[in-house]
């Protein structure tokens, strides 16, 4: 068959590929909407040994981490805050005090101030204490600092220091140099804190280990002090409780003393403020002649406002008359019609009167105007009886006009006068109301410093007089912090548990994500699931040396391994079994991609056919040919190449290796392709189908060359090989479209080079595998 009735067909195999393509896409998706849990566990279940060690070694290395570490115990000291409440009201304004929530939470922060810690830090002497004193803590398990130094750091640097500043060092140890002393720099010794530096840290660690928290629904709160040192601990819990409330008694104190020297101070200020606004009263009162500005400034305030009022009203009147007047004057030019519609003429009560005679008029000269003709008399009357109608509507436009615009005239000198009676009463008034206002802001000025003076006096007698009932938050301690006995953590037990849950975790996840990476085919459900084919046989690997690598080719012949010749019995079976229905005569062997062992699967089918029927296997692959050395008929001998050439007869370059017929590729042609596109090509299998019961064809890859695409359309049957967990799936997808899309008959897959013992340890079972249960045992 030539290559252009391949290309005839090509409509026809692209919709064949497209479909291959839609159920491929369609099964992919049907595998991630639905997960299977069952092959997972068995992938994990494979792997539990490796599960079991990564966890146990997770627990030890947690085991020995937590036995490092040092115990905290937590002091607690109980609390009570509350405020005694003092009988004078006052009193409470003076201080601020609240017992509401705002006021005990700043309590609770006071608590854990730094005030408060300082005070507690220099009374137990914490500096000098071995868990915050950096000299007496213990070596950690790992010292960065060491590691730098005695391993990073060359030892000519660390022990000559001068090195550095040495202007006799070369290029090439330059750089390392300068490594060294960037890490020297890093790793060396902190510099020295003074006293003030080192006070602040211990201070800061200190308050790290503070944590107050209030008993809910009461006044009580909870001190607690967590220390490695359970004596220290309990010590601090109670010392935090004391200067707590000495700080706040101190500052009460304070607070009170300087609030009375504050309010005394003040009283004095306020009483010359007091004379001075007094005298400036008087003063203005004398000059003026004032006696009694309230009667006059009364009258005058009510003339004026009903003046105002009359103004306002005055106002409205002529703009609702200016109005209709602009309405007038716009529409007078287009004649009487046009001032009849506007709102000013027609909302009048009696224009509507004439409209609607008009309107009658109208009516009865268009009903007559149906009947009669223009000369008729009762045409005529009616025509009369509109004209009047409109006569009179016209006229009375015109008044109502005229009395719009006498309107508008009328209300502007109404406004003009009433604007000027405003006026005038107001430049009336305008004195007095100078003077009363300034008098009534002098008035305001005394009777404010008179009513601050007041309750000034008032509160500086009230403080005096009941200065011992001062309202002031009392703390007392309800139970003082006792010597723990039992550390609150590390909970060692909790994080070895947690460690081996997390490490379990994370080794599953890895598992996992790797499954879920290595995107190959591993079983033959995997195969049928995601191309749509039947898997047509399992061969397992076969592991042998390299050099003994083309041995290959006869493990069936030799007979040497019996899981390898069951697994191509099942094969043989598989291919003769879907033959029974269709004469598959010609069967193509091709894969992907090199390497997969295609033609190790060809040539040992070909020896298991051969024992049933007789057999023809052909070498097609002719750019790289290595059939006739593995079977070790000889190199350079006549082939298929010599044949389609014209150089050699077929009856030469047909060779017998026990039952099996080869025909190999003979020698290199320098255009292979062109040889199988030849109609001889198409000639010779016709001729050799009438000699042979069944020809194997080992081709080349299908995404390496095109020569398995052109042969695919000469033969019966195409079975496609497939590197089992090696090949990638997109690679398959693509060889299997390209066979597709040429309208290749593919019935089959072979699942090669199985790593049996690895997959079943990894979960993988494979039905089609002849030794799967156990009868090679």
């Amino acid at each position: 068959m030539s290559y252009q009735s391949n290309h005839g067909r090509q409509s026809v195999s692209n919709a064949n590929s497209e479909s291959f393509q839609n159920n491929f896409s369609s099964s992919e998706q049907a595998n991630n909407d639905v997960i299977d849990l069952l092959p997972i566990f068995k992938y994990l279940w494979a792997r539990r040994w490796s599960i079991v060690s990564f966890t146990g070694l997770a627990v030890v290395l947690a085991v020995l981490i937590v036995s490092q570490m040092e115990p905290v115990y937590k002091a607690t000291t109980s609390l009570q805050i509350s405020s005694k409440e003092a009988q004078v009201v006052s009193v409470e304004e003076l201080y601020g005090i609240d017992n509401s929530d705002e006021y005990l939470n700043t309590q609770f922060e006071l608590i854990k101030s730094r005030t408060v810690a300082e005070r507690v830090v220099q009374e137990l002497n914490l500096v000098n204490h071995r868990e915050f004193d950096p000299a007496q803590k213990p070596e950690p398990l790992f010292n960065w600092r060491s590691f730098v130094l005695n391993w990073l750091v060359s030892d000519e640097v660390m022990n000559n220091s001068s090195l550095m500043e040495s202007e006799d060092v070369s290029l090439s140890n330059g750089f390392g140099l300068w490594k060294d002393q960037i890490l020297i720099d890093i790793a060396g010794a902190p510099e020295a804190l003074t006293e003030s530096e080192v006070f602040e840290r211990v201070v800061s660690a200190f308050m790290k280990r503070v944590s107050v928290t209030p008993v809910k629904k009461s006044q009580l709160v909870n001190i607690s002090v967590e220390m490695a040192d359970p004596h220290t601990a309990a010590l601090a819990a109670n010392k935090i409780a004391e200067s707590y409330i000495n700080t706040k008694l101190e500052a009460s104190i304070a607070a009170s003393t300087e609030a009375t020297g504050w309010m005394n101070q003040r009283l004095a200020e306020l009483k010359v403020k007091l004379s001075k606004a007094e005298e400036a009263l008087q003063a203005f009162k004398k000059e003026k002649g004032l006696i009694d500005l309230d009667g006059i400034v009364t009258v005058s305030a009510n003339e004026l406002s009903e003046l105002n009022r009359k103004l306002v009203t005055a106002k409205a009147e002529r703009a609702e008359a200016e109005s209709q007047y602009i309405q007038v004057r716009d529409t007078k030019p287009q004649g009487w019609e046009a001032l009849a519609s506007i709102p000013a003429v027609l909302s009048h009560p009696v224009i509507q009167t004439f409209i609607a005679e008009e309107a009658k008029a109208q009516a009865k000269v268009a009903e007559l105007s149906e009947r009669y003709g223009s000369r008729h008399p009762s045409m005529k009357a009616a025509q009369k009886e509109l004209e009047s109608a409109q006569a009179g509507l016209k006229l009375k436009v015109e008044q109502i006009v005229a009395g719009i615009e006498k309107k508008y005239q009328i209300a502007r000198a109404n406004e003009k006068a009433l604007a000027g009676a405003v006026w005038s009463n107001k430049s009336q008034i305008k004195k007095v109301a100078s003077n009363e206002f300034e008098l009534t802001q002098l008035k305001r000025e005394v009777e404010s410093n008179q009513a601050l003076y007041n309750t000034f006096l008032t509160r500086i007698k009230e403080t005096n007089a009941t200065s011992d009932m001062q309202l002031d938050v009392t703390a007392t301690i309800v139970d003082k912090a006792l010597k723990p006995l039992e550390p609150i953590k590390p909970k060692k037990k909790l994080i070895v548990v947690l460690a081996a849950i997390l490490a379990m975790l994370l080794i599953v996840t890895l598992f996992i994500v790797l499954k879920a990476l290595n995107n190959t085919f591993k079983t033959s459900r995997e195969v049928e699931s995601k191309l749509n084919l039947s898997v047509l046989g399992v061969l397992p690997l076969v592991k042998v040396k390299k050099a003994f690598s083309e041995d290959l080719v006869e493990l069936y012949h030799k007979n040497e391994d019996r899981s390898y010749i069951e697994s191509v019995n099942t094969l043989r079976t598989s291919v003769m079994l879907t033959s029974l229905k269709h004469d598959y005569k010609k069967i193509m062997v091709t894969s992907s991609i090199p390497g997969e062992g295609k033609t190790t699967t060809s040539t040992n089918l070909a020896f298991a056919i051969s024992n049933m029927e007789k057999t023809l296997l052909i070498e097609a692959d002719m750019r790289r040919p290595n059939l006739a050395k593995k079977l070790r008929i000889g190199v350079g001998v006549a082939g298929l190449a010599n044949v389609l050439s014209g150089v050699s007869e077929l009856e030469e370059a047909i060779y017998t290796v026990d039952n099996l017929d080869v025909l190999p590729a003979g020698n290199v042609p320098p255009n292979p392709l062109e040889l199988l596109m030849n109609n001889r090509f198409t000639e010779l299998l016709a001729s050799l189908e009438q000699k042979y019961e069944r020809i194997i064809i080992d081709t080349p890859p299908v995404n390496a060359v095109s020569d398995a695409l052109v042969l695919a359309g000469t033969v019966d049957k195409v079975v496609y090989v497939i590197k089992g967990d090696a090949t990638p799936v997109d690679t398959v997808v693509k060889g299997v479209g390209q066979l597709l899309q040429n309208n290749a008959p593919l019935k089959g897959v072979v699942l090669n080079q199985v790593n049996i013992k690895k997959a079943q340890k990894e979960g993988y079972y494979h039905e089609g595998y002849y030794d799967y249960y156990g009868y090679n045992k």
